[in-house]
């Protein structure tokens, strides 16, 4: 019986050489397997015919769409997820649901091996084949371009070569990974971290510096989800839709980063993200307005820690769904509205409202009407700063030696 490897399909440059690669060096036959989570663009029969030109002797598809915006996005959106404080892990959080479809067909069609096009460089690799060991861990895993050493350029001769119908070529070198949550750009003139983006490299975003009228919006979120945009219920899905085009047409969620990658390396990435960052800012800002002093301060180390751990690859270890379970918690009383105004590539938070609100004016006020016992205060300043008086009265009647 002949053996057979589901490969993650993109319908790129890699994945397409992959299948050849596959075939020529195994023997085996390739299930092609590409999931939709919103990379915009081609229709998912273009994506299929694709696979099967490039020698796929079966390709599937899947619209994970309405999964990917309800189960990932709005997990990350809970936790403020942003990888080094900036990076809304674009392609990290796509990873996890497609191994899911991918151990789900190498079960389908009894294949013993999984496949995937990422470099020995990367991140993906470890996202594909740590979660595809964590959901089938009796699955073999082989990454092509990784284990046979092609270069980019090899890669595209591959193609040339055998008239695979891909789009890259020398001309066009941009590595792009795009879903409902963003897009990431690397290599080329990129590697080069000296060299500035260029327009062209957008599409998620237009030029914040081109004047527009501003764009304002009311956000409302349910237990930390968003529920409504301007008064009217949308799904989590629809959110992040209608608040990329919105976000995006005001140049919002432009990120130029050289960010610490989990092998070792330092790498130049161009990310744009606008329904991502203009949702994380509104949460961000109904947290503080909804969540109790030390819960928020706990909160913003576990966020960090979940971004690590999804940023690694380990979407689908203990620690990480621990953590879910604290983050969803501390999201209960996330509920409310928030108010931005999207110009020039900024969203800036104008107003917010909550009937779970712990922001009390009548204490908050310095006018009339104020509650605020202030007598209490230089009592709890002389205990607050109990131990530090106590102390310092010990380091200065023993010098420090030096």
């Amino acid at each position: 019986m002949t053996e057979k490897v589901v490969l993650a399909y993109s319908g790129g440059l890699d994945t397409s050489v992959c299948i050849g690669w596959i075939a020529e060096q195994t023997g085996a036959e390739v299930i092609a397997v590409a999931v939709d989570v919103g990379q915009g663009g081609e229709d998912l029969e273009a994506i299929r015919r694709r696979a099967l030109a490039c020698g796929a002797v079966e390709a599937e598809v899947a619209d994970a769409r309405d999964e990917f915006a309800t189960d990932y996005c709005v997990p990350a959106l809970k936790a403020n997820a942003l990888y080094q404080d900036r990076y809304p892990l674009v392609s990290a959080l796509s990873r996890p649901v497609i191994v899911k479809h991918l151990a789900a067909a190498a079960k389908k069609h009894g294949a013993s091996t999984v496949a995937h096009g990422c470099t020995g460089k990367g991140n993906d690799q470890v996202r594909f084949e740590a979660g595809i060991a964590s959901l089938a861990p009796d699955l073999k895993c082989i990454a092509p371009v990784r284990d046979y050493g092609m270069t980019r350029d090899e890669a595209i001769a591959f193609a040339e070569v055998n008239g695979l119908p891909v789009g890259t070529t020398k001309a066009n070198p941009y590595s792009i990974d795009q879903n409902l949550w963003g897009k990431a750009v690397e290599t080329g003139f990129l590697e080069d971290i000296w060299n500035g983006p260029v327009e062209d490299l957008y599409s998620y975003t237009q030029d914040p510096a081109a004047p527009r009228e501003p764009d304002e919006v009311v956000i409302t979120f349910t237990s930390g989800v968003p529920t409504a945009l301007d008064g009217r219920p949308v799904t989590p899905l629809e959110a992040v839709l209608e608040m990329n085009r919105r976000a995006g047409e005001q140049g919002v969620g432009r990120i130029d980063l050289v960010e610490d990658r989990l092998v070792g390396i330092k790498s130049r990435e161009v990310y744009e993200a606008p329904g991502a960052i203009a949702l994380i800012t509104a949460h961000q800002e109904l947290e503080n307005v909804t969540m109790e002093r030390d819960l928020a301060r706990f909160k913003k180390g576990v966020d960090r820690r979940w971004g690590e751990l999804v940023y690694d690859g380990l979407w689908f270890s203990p620690l990480k769904r621990a953590l879910d379970g604290f983050v969803d918690d501390a999201n209960e009383h996330v509920s409310g509205d928030v108010r931005m105004t999207l110009h020039g590539g900024r969203a800036v938070v104008t107003g917010r409202r909550s009937g779970e609100s712990l922001y009390d004016f009548n204490l908050a006020t310095y006018d009339t009407g104020d509650v605020f016992d202030q007598t209490l205060a230089k009592g709890f300043i002389e205990l607050f700063g109990l131990p530090s008086k106590i102390a310092a009265k010990r380091d200065l009647a023993t010098p420090r030696q030096l």
